[in-house]
């Protein structure tokens, strides 16, 4: 079994207030969710309303196929246009 998990740090430049910043948190995980069936939340600077940090996962029996899907996932999040991507980390498990 292998485990990809990651992090995306976006910067929210323009969101003034947290129910702005919930909004485009909601868009991207739904957007990203659905095109990749990936379990996504939003993990930290929950009281920052001008950045945002999503953590995801994935679980699959070949190495490669799921570093693919994170470089695509990072790719996708940055097409979104939605919010600048400050910061990306990833790491793959084999258990």
């Amino acid at each position: 079994m292998v485990i990809g998990v990651g992090r995306i740090t976006f910067k929210l430049s323009f969101c003034h207030s947290l129910k702005e910043k919930r909004k485009v948190v909601k868009a991207i995980i739904h957007r990203t969710q659905k095109a990749f069936n990936v379990s996504m939340a939003e993990v930290d600077s929950n009281d920052l309303h001008q950045r945002a940090e999503i953590g995801f996962s994935l679980v699959g029996n070949d190495r490669r196929r799921i570093n693919s899907k994170i470089d695509k996932l990072f790719e996708f999040a940055e097409n979104l246009q939605l919010a600048e991507i400050i910061d990306t980390d990833m790491e793959i498990i084999n258990i």
